[in-house]
Protein backbone atom coordinates (compact mmCIF):
# COMPACT_ATOMS: atom_id res chain seq x y z
CA UNK A 1 0.00 0.00 0.00
CA UNK A 2 1.32 3.24 -0.35
CA UNK A 3 1.08 6.47 1.52
CA UNK A 4 -1.05 8.64 2.11
CA UNK A 5 -2.58 11.53 4.32
CA UNK A 6 -5.69 11.42 6.00
CA UNK A 7 -8.38 14.22 7.78
CA UNK A 8 -11.63 13.67 9.08
CA UNK A 9 -14.05 16.25 7.34
CA UNK A 10 -16.00 18.26 9.87
CA UNK A 11 -19.21 18.55 7.83
CA UNK A 12 -20.41 17.49 4.44
CA UNK A 13 -19.86 20.62 2.34
CA UNK A 14 -16.47 20.86 4.08
CA UNK A 15 -15.41 16.92 2.85
CA UNK A 16 -16.68 18.15 -1.01
CA UNK A 17 -14.19 21.30 -0.73
CA UNK A 18 -10.98 18.59 0.51
CA UNK A 19 -11.53 16.05 -2.14
CA UNK A 20 -11.93 18.90 -4.81
CA UNK A 21 -8.44 20.41 -3.63
CA UNK A 22 -6.45 17.04 -3.98
CA UNK A 23 -6.80 15.78 -7.31
CA UNK A 24 -5.94 11.89 -5.78
CA UNK A 25 -8.52 12.11 -2.56
CA UNK A 26 -10.75 9.66 -2.06
CA UNK A 27 -13.57 9.41 0.38
CA UNK A 28 -13.48 6.67 3.39
CA UNK A 29 -16.36 5.19 5.36
CA UNK A 30 -16.43 1.80 5.45
CA UNK A 31 -13.89 1.10 3.47
CA UNK A 32 -14.85 -2.92 2.24
CA UNK A 33 -14.45 -2.30 -0.98
CA UNK A 34 -11.63 1.01 -1.52
CA UNK A 35 -9.09 -0.54 1.07
CA UNK A 36 -9.10 -3.91 -0.87
CA UNK A 37 -8.23 -1.85 -4.30
CA UNK A 38 -5.24 -0.12 -2.14
CA UNK A 39 -3.70 -3.01 -1.09
CA UNK A 40 -3.74 -4.24 -4.75
CA UNK A 41 -2.50 -0.63 -5.67
CA UNK A 42 -5.45 -0.01 -8.14
CA UNK A 43 -6.36 2.41 -6.39
CA UNK A 44 -4.12 4.97 -5.36
CA UNK A 45 -5.30 7.68 -3.83
CA UNK A 46 -3.05 10.50 -2.06
CA UNK A 47 -5.25 11.29 0.72
CA UNK A 48 -8.23 10.11 2.74
CA UNK A 49 -11.20 11.92 3.99
CA UNK A 50 -13.01 10.19 6.92
CA UNK A 51 -16.37 10.95 6.35
CA UNK A 52 -17.89 8.81 9.40
CA UNK A 53 -18.30 11.30 11.57
CA UNK A 54 -20.82 14.05 9.34
CA UNK A 55 -24.06 12.24 10.94
CA UNK A 56 -25.02 11.17 8.06
CA UNK A 57 -26.15 7.73 9.80
CA UNK A 58 -30.32 8.14 10.42
CA UNK A 59 -33.11 6.78 8.47
CA UNK A 60 -36.20 9.31 8.53
CA UNK A 61 -39.39 9.55 7.26
CA UNK A 62 -39.92 12.09 4.82
CA UNK A 63 -42.52 14.69 4.17
CA UNK A 64 -43.99 12.72 1.09
CA UNK A 65 -44.53 9.59 3.02
CA UNK A 66 -41.29 7.84 1.94
CA UNK A 67 -37.56 7.66 3.80
CA UNK A 68 -34.71 9.68 3.70
CA UNK A 69 -31.29 7.30 4.29
CA UNK A 70 -28.33 8.41 5.31
CA UNK A 71 -25.40 8.21 3.55
CA UNK A 72 -23.31 6.75 6.34
CA UNK A 73 -25.99 4.17 7.37
CA UNK A 74 -24.70 0.48 7.46
CA UNK A 75 -26.51 -2.16 5.92
CA UNK A 76 -27.03 -3.79 8.60
CA UNK A 77 -29.09 -1.21 10.21
CA UNK A 78 -30.84 -0.87 6.30
CA UNK A 79 -31.89 -4.15 6.34
CA UNK A 80 -33.25 -4.62 9.86
CA UNK A 81 -34.93 -1.08 10.01
CA UNK A 82 -38.58 -2.32 10.45
CA UNK A 83 -39.40 0.48 8.04
CA UNK A 84 -37.88 -0.90 5.78
CA UNK A 85 -38.51 -4.52 6.30
CA UNK A 86 -42.51 -3.51 5.86
CA UNK A 87 -42.93 -0.69 3.21
CA UNK A 88 -40.15 -1.83 1.47
CA UNK A 89 -39.30 -5.33 1.65
CA UNK A 90 -37.28 -5.73 -1.83
CA UNK A 91 -34.72 -3.52 -0.28
CA UNK A 92 -34.14 -5.47 2.90
CA UNK A 93 -34.18 -8.60 1.22
CA UNK A 94 -31.37 -7.75 -1.64
CA UNK A 95 -28.88 -6.00 1.15
CA UNK A 96 -29.03 -9.72 3.20
CA UNK A 97 -28.26 -11.15 0.08
CA UNK A 98 -25.18 -9.42 -0.42
CA UNK A 99 -22.16 -9.92 1.08
CA UNK A 100 -21.50 -11.52 4.84
CA UNK A 101 -22.68 -10.19 8.01
CA UNK A 102 -19.24 -8.49 8.79
CA UNK A 103 -18.64 -6.90 5.86
CA UNK A 104 -22.54 -5.11 6.08
CA UNK A 105 -22.12 -4.53 9.54
CA UNK A 106 -19.50 -2.18 7.91
CA UNK A 107 -20.45 -1.17 4.25
CA UNK A 108 -22.77 1.79 3.76
CA UNK A 109 -25.73 3.09 1.68
CA UNK A 110 -23.73 5.51 -0.06
CA UNK A 111 -20.69 3.21 -0.31
CA UNK A 112 -22.74 0.17 -1.82
CA UNK A 113 -24.15 2.21 -4.64
CA UNK A 114 -20.16 3.22 -5.94
CA UNK A 115 -18.57 -0.06 -5.47
CA UNK A 116 -16.52 -0.65 -8.28
CA UNK A 117 -17.14 -4.20 -10.61
CA UNK A 118 -15.84 -7.67 -9.91
CA UNK A 119 -14.44 -8.32 -13.22
CA UNK A 120 -11.82 -10.62 -12.52
CA UNK A 121 -9.71 -9.11 -14.87
CA UNK A 122 -10.05 -5.18 -13.28
CA UNK A 123 -8.48 -6.95 -10.34
CA UNK A 124 -5.52 -8.41 -11.88
CA UNK A 125 -2.92 -5.13 -12.46
CA UNK A 126 -1.10 -7.63 -15.19
CA UNK A 127 -4.19 -7.47 -17.59
CA UNK A 128 -5.72 -4.80 -19.83
CA UNK A 129 -8.41 -3.26 -18.45
CA UNK A 130 -10.00 0.15 -19.31
CA UNK A 131 -11.88 0.85 -16.15
CA UNK A 132 -8.28 0.41 -14.58
CA UNK A 133 -6.44 1.89 -17.47
CA UNK A 134 -8.28 3.37 -19.69
CA UNK A 135 -7.01 2.46 -23.79
CA UNK A 136 -5.25 -0.27 -22.54
CA UNK A 137 -7.86 -2.95 -23.41
CA UNK A 138 -10.71 -5.22 -22.31
CA UNK A 139 -9.15 -8.71 -21.45
CA UNK A 140 -12.42 -10.05 -20.70
CA UNK A 141 -13.69 -9.91 -24.69
CA UNK A 142 -11.32 -12.86 -25.55
CA UNK A 143 -11.28 -14.14 -22.08
CA UNK A 144 -13.16 -15.54 -19.15
CA UNK A 145 -16.69 -13.62 -18.84
CA UNK A 146 -18.88 -15.96 -17.39
CA UNK A 147 -19.66 -13.29 -14.65
CA UNK A 148 -19.91 -10.50 -16.98
CA UNK A 149 -22.50 -8.55 -18.78
CA UNK A 150 -24.40 -9.00 -21.81
CA UNK A 151 -26.83 -6.02 -21.91
CA UNK A 152 -25.49 -2.31 -21.40
CA UNK A 153 -22.20 -3.13 -22.36
CA UNK A 154 -19.68 -1.91 -25.08
CA UNK A 155 -16.46 -2.97 -26.92
CA UNK A 156 -14.84 -1.04 -24.70
CA UNK A 157 -15.93 -2.71 -21.23
CA UNK A 158 -18.03 -5.83 -20.44
CA UNK A 159 -17.52 -5.67 -16.42
CA UNK A 160 -21.54 -5.66 -14.15
CA UNK A 161 -22.06 -3.48 -11.50
CA UNK A 162 -21.78 -5.37 -8.29
CA UNK A 163 -24.40 -3.90 -6.06
CA UNK A 164 -27.19 -5.99 -4.75
CA UNK A 165 -28.80 -2.99 -2.61
CA UNK A 166 -28.44 -0.61 -6.23
CA UNK A 167 -30.88 -3.02 -7.91
CA UNK A 168 -33.57 -3.05 -5.05
CA UNK A 169 -33.15 0.74 -5.31
CA UNK A 170 -33.51 1.35 -9.37
CA UNK A 171 -36.82 -1.22 -8.59
CA UNK A 172 -38.06 1.29 -6.00
CA UNK A 173 -36.86 4.67 -7.77
CA UNK A 174 -34.66 5.93 -5.38
CA UNK A 175 -33.42 9.82 -5.70
CA UNK A 176 -29.52 10.68 -4.28
CA UNK A 177 -29.02 13.84 -2.48
CA UNK A 178 -25.39 14.74 -3.14
CA UNK A 179 -23.59 18.03 -2.20
CA UNK A 180 -20.75 19.51 -3.94
CA UNK A 181 -17.39 21.62 -3.24
CA UNK A 182 -19.05 24.66 -3.86
CA UNK A 183 -22.07 23.73 -0.82
CA UNK A 184 -24.25 23.18 -3.66
CA UNK A 185 -26.50 20.14 -3.77
CA UNK A 186 -28.58 18.33 -6.18
CA UNK A 187 -30.91 15.34 -6.33
CA UNK A 188 -29.99 12.36 -9.12
CA UNK A 189 -32.57 9.62 -10.18
CA UNK A 190 -30.68 6.26 -9.28
CA UNK A 191 -31.26 5.77 -12.79
CA UNK A 192 -28.99 8.53 -13.69
CA UNK A 193 -26.02 7.57 -11.07
CA UNK A 194 -24.32 5.44 -12.93
CA UNK A 195 -22.94 5.67 -16.81
CA UNK A 196 -22.55 2.60 -19.67
CA UNK A 197 -19.42 2.21 -20.32
CA UNK A 198 -19.14 3.24 -24.10
CA UNK A 199 -15.85 4.32 -24.97
CA UNK A 200 -14.75 5.58 -20.99
CA UNK A 201 -15.66 2.67 -18.87
CA UNK A 202 -13.53 4.42 -16.24
CA UNK A 203 -15.89 7.31 -16.07
CA UNK A 204 -18.88 5.13 -13.44
CA UNK A 205 -21.24 7.78 -12.68
CA UNK A 206 -22.28 11.10 -13.05
CA UNK A 207 -20.78 12.66 -10.01
CA UNK A 208 -18.55 15.73 -10.58
CA UNK A 209 -15.14 16.00 -8.76
CA UNK A 210 -15.18 15.60 -5.07
CA UNK A 211 -19.49 15.31 -5.13
CA UNK A 212 -20.52 13.59 -2.11
CA UNK A 213 -23.46 11.40 -1.49
CA UNK A 214 -24.91 12.84 1.83
CA UNK A 215 -28.46 10.42 1.71
CA UNK A 216 -30.99 8.40 -0.80
CA UNK A 217 -34.62 9.09 -0.47
CA UNK A 218 -36.82 6.30 -0.83
CA UNK A 219 -40.34 7.56 -2.35
CA UNK A 220 -43.98 6.74 -0.50
CA UNK A 221 -44.35 2.79 -0.40
CA UNK A 222 -46.48 1.52 -4.04
CA UNK A 223 -47.16 -1.99 -2.05
CA UNK A 224 -47.23 -5.06 -3.84
CA UNK A 225 -45.37 -8.10 -3.25
CA UNK A 226 -41.86 -7.19 -3.29
CA UNK A 227 -38.85 -10.09 -4.26
CA UNK A 228 -35.59 -10.27 -4.52
CA UNK A 229 -34.30 -13.31 -5.76
CA UNK A 230 -30.48 -13.83 -6.74
CA UNK A 231 -29.07 -16.47 -8.61
CA UNK A 232 -25.04 -17.14 -8.16
CA UNK A 233 -22.44 -20.05 -8.07
CA UNK A 234 -22.79 -20.74 -4.16
CA UNK A 235 -25.36 -19.95 -1.82
CA UNK A 236 -23.21 -17.69 0.19
CA UNK A 237 -20.82 -14.76 -0.04
CA UNK A 238 -21.16 -14.78 -4.01
CA UNK A 239 -21.73 -11.86 -6.54
CA UNK A 240 -25.30 -12.68 -8.87
CA UNK A 241 -24.87 -14.20 -12.11
CA UNK A 242 -28.62 -12.97 -12.41
CA UNK A 243 -30.71 -11.03 -9.77
CA UNK A 244 -34.09 -9.72 -10.07
CA UNK A 245 -35.39 -7.16 -8.05
CA UNK A 246 -38.97 -7.21 -8.45
CA UNK A 247 -42.23 -5.61 -7.39
CA UNK A 248 -45.64 -6.84 -8.63
CA UNK A 249 -49.56 -5.80 -8.04
CA UNK A 250 -52.37 -7.95 -7.87
CA UNK A 251 -53.94 -7.09 -11.47
CA UNK A 252 -50.30 -8.54 -12.67
CA UNK A 253 -48.41 -5.54 -13.31
CA UNK A 254 -45.29 -4.33 -11.85
CA UNK A 255 -41.55 -3.31 -11.97
CA UNK A 256 -38.55 -5.47 -12.34
CA UNK A 257 -34.85 -4.71 -12.24
CA UNK A 258 -31.85 -6.83 -13.01
CA UNK A 259 -28.31 -7.40 -11.56
CA UNK A 260 -25.61 -9.04 -12.48
CA UNK A 261 -26.34 -8.67 -16.20
CA UNK A 262 -24.95 -5.07 -17.09
CA UNK A 263 -23.31 -2.40 -16.08
CA UNK A 264 -25.38 -0.61 -13.57
CA UNK A 265 -28.65 -2.14 -12.27
CA UNK A 266 -30.82 -2.92 -15.47
CA UNK A 267 -34.48 -1.76 -15.88
CA UNK A 268 -36.55 -1.33 -19.02
CA UNK A 269 -39.88 0.84 -17.75
CA UNK A 270 -41.54 0.08 -21.27
CA UNK A 271 -40.74 -3.57 -21.02
CA UNK A 272 -42.88 -3.94 -17.74
CA UNK A 273 -45.96 -3.56 -19.91
CA UNK A 274 -44.88 -7.21 -20.81
CA UNK A 275 -44.86 -8.30 -17.15
CA UNK A 276 -48.84 -9.46 -17.57
CA UNK A 277 -48.38 -11.67 -20.29
CA UNK A 278 -45.70 -13.58 -18.76
CA UNK A 279 -41.80 -13.88 -18.18
CA UNK A 280 -40.89 -15.00 -21.81
CA UNK A 281 -42.42 -11.96 -23.22
CA UNK A 282 -40.79 -9.66 -20.45
CA UNK A 283 -37.37 -10.80 -20.42
CA UNK A 284 -36.73 -10.17 -24.22
CA UNK A 285 -38.21 -7.21 -24.23
CA UNK A 286 -36.15 -6.44 -21.35
CA UNK A 287 -32.40 -7.96 -23.05
CA UNK A 288 -33.49 -7.14 -26.04
CA UNK A 289 -30.26 -5.37 -26.85
CA UNK A 290 -28.27 -7.95 -25.26
CA UNK A 291 -24.95 -9.24 -27.12
CA UNK A 292 -23.53 -12.05 -24.85
CA UNK A 293 -20.25 -13.76 -25.01
CA UNK A 294 -20.06 -17.48 -26.39
CA UNK A 295 -19.52 -17.98 -22.12
CA UNK A 296 -22.60 -15.82 -20.97
CA UNK A 297 -25.66 -16.08 -23.57
CA UNK A 298 -27.17 -19.03 -20.65
CA UNK A 299 -27.52 -15.36 -18.45
CA UNK A 300 -30.02 -14.85 -21.11
CA UNK A 301 -32.60 -17.82 -20.24
CA UNK A 302 -31.93 -17.90 -16.83
CA UNK A 303 -33.31 -14.17 -16.65
CA UNK A 304 -36.47 -15.76 -18.38
CA UNK A 305 -36.46 -18.64 -15.91
CA UNK A 306 -35.84 -16.69 -12.86
CA UNK A 307 -38.31 -14.07 -13.76
CA UNK A 308 -40.77 -16.76 -14.05
CA UNK A 309 -40.10 -18.25 -10.78
CA UNK A 310 -40.90 -14.27 -9.28
CA UNK A 311 -43.67 -14.19 -10.82
CA UNK A 312 -45.25 -17.26 -9.69
CA UNK A 313 -43.74 -16.82 -6.01
CA UNK A 314 -45.85 -13.56 -6.58
CA UNK A 315 -48.88 -15.04 -7.85
CA UNK A 316 -48.93 -17.31 -4.04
Amino acid sequence: MRAFSYEKASSPADAAAAAARSPDAKFIAGGTNLLDLMKLQIETPTHLIDVNGLGLDKIESSPDGGLRIGALVRNTALAADERVRRDYAVLSRALLAGASGQLRNRATTAGNLLQRTRCPYFYDTAQPCNKRRPGSGCSALGGFSRQLGVVGISDACIATHPSDMAVAMRALDATVETVKPDRSTRSIPVADVHRLPGNTPHVETVLDKGELITAVTLPKPVGGTQIYRKVRDRASYAFALVSIAAIVQRDGSGRIALGGVAPKPWRVETAEAELPRGAKAAAEAILADAKPTRENAFKLPLVERTLGAVLAQARG
